[in-house]
Formats: C-alpha cells, sequence, structure tokens
C-alpha cells in the first residue's frame, strides 16, 4: 500500500481523504490534518480575507494544498471570476468549482460548471468540479478538461449517506479520472463503502465538525477510508445466493 498514491492532475498524495472547511473550526482544521491525515483542504475565497482578523489561511498547514472552492457562484462566469481571483491572492492553481443556483436544496448546476471548468481547464487551473452524479455531464467535464470528477452523495450538510450510491458507482466504472465522492456523507462507514466501490478519495465536512469529539471522528474517517481502500484494492471476495461452509466437509475420520 506505500505506493498506493492519489494523482490529480500530476500532483501526487497519500492520503485519500480530503477536507472540506466549510464550517470553519480551527479543530477541525487541526484535527483532519493530524489525526485523518488530511493533505488538501478546501477554502472558500471569503474566509482568506487578509484585511479579515481571522485569516483561514494562517491555520492551514504548509505542506497541506488548497482547494479554493467557487462557492458563492450562480453561473460559469462568477465562478471563473472566483477561481481567477483565489489564484492571484497566492492560493494556487487547484480550484473546485461549485456553481449552485438552487439555494434550497443546494444541487449542482451541472450545465454551468462544464462551462466553467472548460474556461478554466485551459487557462491552466487543475479543476475539480463539483457535480449531481450523472454520467454524460460527468463524460462532458472528461472532455472539458477536469482534473477530478467530484459526485455529491447527498445534499450538501445533510449527513444523509449515500443517496446517489447507485449513480456513484456508474462514473468509478465509467470515468477514468479520479471519482471523488463530495457531500452528505455522514458516517465512516459510508466513506468505507464509496472506498470499496473504487472511489479515489472522499471529501468530508459537516459529520466531523457537528460530531461530539471532532479529533476522534476525524480519526475515525481516515482509518474508515484507508480500510476500505485496503479492501478495494485487494479485492472484494465473492458474494453467492445460498451458503457455503467456509470448512467443507472433504471426509471423516477415521
Amino acid at each position: 500500500m506505500t505506493n498506493d498514491t492519489l494523482i490529480i492532475g500530476g500532483h501526487e498524495f497519500t492520503s485519500r481523504f480530503i477536507l472540506g472547511s466549510g464550517k470553519y473550526n480551527l479543530d477541525l482544521i487541526e484535527a483532519a490534518v493530524k489525526h485523518a491525515g488530511a493533505q488538501i483542504i478546501t477554502l472558500a475565497l471569503r474566509r482568506a480575507n487578509t484585511g479579515s482578523s481571522e485569516n483561514i489561511l494562517d491555520f492551514i498547514p504548509k505542506h497541506v494544498t488548497l482547494l479554493p472552492n467557487t462557492s458563492g457562484a450562480r453561473t460559469a462566469d462568477e465562478a471563473v471570476r472566483i477561481a481567477r481571483l483565489a489564484r492571484e491572492i497566492g492560493c494556487g492553481d487547484f480550484i473546485k468549482i461549485e456553481v449552485i443556483r438552487d439555494s434550497k436544496y443546494l444541487l449542482p448546476d451541472n450545465y454551468e460548471t462544464v462551462k466553467a471548468t472548460e474556461i478554466l481547464a485551459k487557462e491552466g487551473f487543475i479543476v475539480l468540479p463539483y457535480m449531481y452524479p450523472d454520467l454524460n455531464t460527468a463524460r462532458d467535464l472528461v472532455n472539458a478538461g477536469a482534473a477530478a470528477v467530484m459526485p455529491l452523495a447527498a445534499p450538501i450538510g445533510s449527513n444523509k449517506g449515500l443517496a446517489t450510491k447507485d449513480f456513484i458507482k456508474i462514473l468509478i466504472e465509467e470515468i477514468s479520472l479520479p471519482i471523488i465522492v463530495d457531500a452528505g456523507i455522514g458516517r465512516p462507514s459510508q466513506a468505507c463503502e464509496v472506498m470499496e466501490m473504487g472511489a479515489a478519495a472522499v471529501m468530508a465536512n459537516t459529520a466531523i465538525a457537528t460530531s461530539g469529539n471532532i479529533p476522534a471522528m476525524a480519526q475515525a474517517f481516515g482509518q474508515a477510508i484507508q480500510a476500505g481502500r485496503t479492501a478495494y484494492i485487494s479485492g472484494l471476495g465473492r458474494v453467492i445466493c445460498g451458503a457455503s461452509a467456509s470448512s467443507p466437509l472433504t471426509d471423516f475420520l477415521n
């Protein structure tokens, strides 16, 4: 497992846990890095405000890769503008595209997401688009130059788990890019399950931030993701309809 690295846009990572920092909790950031081994942390541009008394950039370790997101964008044009601003203030070339017009369920606008991805990929960004799991959209994102695809498991912040499990499985089977499951994962067991399916990584935020013990839950997520990855690489055991004795009777004792 030592050589099992996650590669996104030519960059290698040994951890497959990504922290979403939308709940903006310094304890969460510390726990995710220390106890879950997070090497990528998202941030909204409004959190990286150098004029603010509290700047999230001051609390993210230097060895951690920043993944700015375009939170608040309602169109592709707005997402592109936010991405360019993030790079200008020194957040690097990684960008998570979020284009959301729906204010009730916060579902991503797949069409506008593809448009933004194409523009930013041509400008040299490493684009990770957040999307509703649809195979045709995922194929369009590949053609647009995405570095990975980030389908939602359930509505943002809901902790409902794998509501879109069957559709995520289709993407894993049909799309050659890393599939990073984002949004809605509520339990370590659910993170383990998507990793067993073959997902490349899991992003979590609310499930850890709203738990009773943030460091312990961060550690649980990190361990679950690693366990699921190991199981996937090892090859899960067969499933049969009937029963099969684990110690079959092949001969009688004399």
